[in-house]
């Protein structure tokens, strides 16, 4: 793998000014009180209220989301037009699988760096708990049948030839977590590099715990200050993210099954990420903005990274992201004093962390062994992951930027990385500084 060689310099500027979020909301029995655009306008109209400008002067608003439901095509237009930013901002939203968020954040900073837009409203948004069924290929075929039969005669033949699996509902869900092309589900990657770098199931379940018990006590310290409340019908307030659990120790998590291995597995739903509702909306802005609204900038985002991989190993994304990003920036990871790693699975996360250790492993891929190193598990995902808070796909890339840049300013430090892996085998990175 080639690493790429530094950008221009002339490039303007590009600022996370602000943001908020949604709590997530851990999917329970059947779809979730909020809808993909409801949660979006929730944090987003709480983000603009605050704002010294009007939401007419956003020049863009981007969204990801993954599974929009049927009435929420385009949804960051819809979002646009229902925020007030005007009927003449355009929008559009992009799908990265799990860094779909980040997408939008990056789409924005291109667009700023280019000098086409001064303010981007962008982010993302999923309410997993609403993933559809599909009815399967064969009942689709008998309903269009049914639909060209025009006699009686016709129609009861028809009847005749409806089969009881016909009925059996496919689901989207765990559709979306299969990969097609290697036909293994996001588990059975995560269990494969898990082998590769001997993590034990003892470790990932003490990573999990970690991750609640991080996550609880950043509730507990008000460190989740991105967080926008939201009320449902019934009344009820929501103020932090409801998959915390103050009782997850390491011995509860080691009575779970395996997922994936039964035998000999490493992952399991306890040490995984939650499925989730949620949504996060970033601010970006350039430089003549920041100065023209008299805005404080959380952070600048200097620099966004892509890769991709084999999908068998697709939890080693950020690996592959991240690496070739410091490198460009003439970094190494002791140069980073904040991480923040979606935990898709803890088994991946620690994979990802054992690669960096790995000089061979470094220099096999690329060719850089000044990259390899360790990070410090007190910099890491210092409040609790996707474990602990939930991984609504949509959003979880835009949540990661902005806590990551939370961080940052809470502990006065100077530079920050957002990173994750992505269903299909990609990986993406994100650096962030303060001055």
């Amino acid at each position: 793998m080639a690493l790429p060689g530094a950008r221009r310099q002339s490039e303007r500027p590009v600022f996370l000014v602000d943001g908020a979020r949604t709590p997530f909301l851990k999917a329970l029995a059947g779809p979730g009180f909020f809808s993909s655009i409801d949660l979006t306008i929730a944090a987003g109209r709480a983000l603009l209220q605050r704002q010294p400008f009007a939401p007419e002067e956003v020049d863009q608003v981007i969204m990801g989301c993954v599974m929009p439901g049927i009435e929420e095509s385009n949804i960051a237009r819809l979002a646009a037009l229902r925020l007030g930013c005007g009927e003449t901002t355009p929008a559009f939203t992009v799908q990265r699988n799990c860094a779909s968020g980040m997408q939008a954040a990056d789409c924005a900073l291109r667009a700023i760096q280019r000098g086409d837009s001064e303010l981007v409203l962008a982010g993302g948004v999923e309410t997993m708990s609403h993933a559809p069924l599909h009815l399967s290929r064969e009942m689709v075929t008998w309903i269009g049948q049914w639909n060209s039969s025009r006699t009686v005669p016709a129609r009861l033949r028809m009847l005749g030839r409806l089969r009881p699996q016909f009925l059996k509902p496919v689901i989207a869900l765990l559709r979306g977590l299969t990969d097609p092309i290697v036909g293994l589900s996001m588990g059975q990657t995560a269990e494969i590099i898990a082998r590769r770098f001997a993590i034990t199931r003892t470790q990932a379940d003490e990573f999990a715990a970690a991750s609640h018990h991080r996550a609880l006590a950043a509730q507990q310290e008000d460190h989740f200050g991105e967080i926008v409340p939201l009320f449902d019908d019934a009344g009820n307030f929501i103020a932090q993210d409801t998959g915390v659990r103050s009782d997850s120790t390491v011995d509860r998590l080691a009575r779970l099954r395996p997922a994936f291995d039964p035998e000999f597995g490493t992952v399991t739903a306890g040490n995984s990420s939650q499925i989730s509702d949620g949504a996060a909306l970033l601010l970006l802005a350039s430089e003549n903005a920041v100065s023209r609204w008299n805005l404080t900038p959380l952070a600048r985002i200097v620099d966004v990274q892509w890769a991709a991989l084999d999908p068998r190993e697709m939890g080693l994304g950020p690996v592959f992201a991240t690496t070739p990003l410091l490198h460009r920036h003439k970094l190494a990871l002791r140069n980073i004093d904040y991480w923040e790693i979606n935990e898709a699975f803890a088994a991946q996360v620690l994979a990802c962390l054992a690669a960096w250790r790995d000089a061979s492993y470094c220099k096999q891929h690329f060719g850089a062994e000044a990259v390899t190193g360790e990070i410090a598990t007190e910099r890491l995902n210092v409040d609790g992951g996707a474990i602990a808070l939930g991984h609504p796909v949509g959003a979880t890339g835009a949540r990661l930027l902005l806590h990551v840049a939370r961080v940052l300013q809470r502990q006065q430090t100077k530079r920050g990385v957002a990173t994750l892996c992505i269903g299909g085998g990609q990986g993406g990175a994100a650096l962030l500084e303060r001055d």
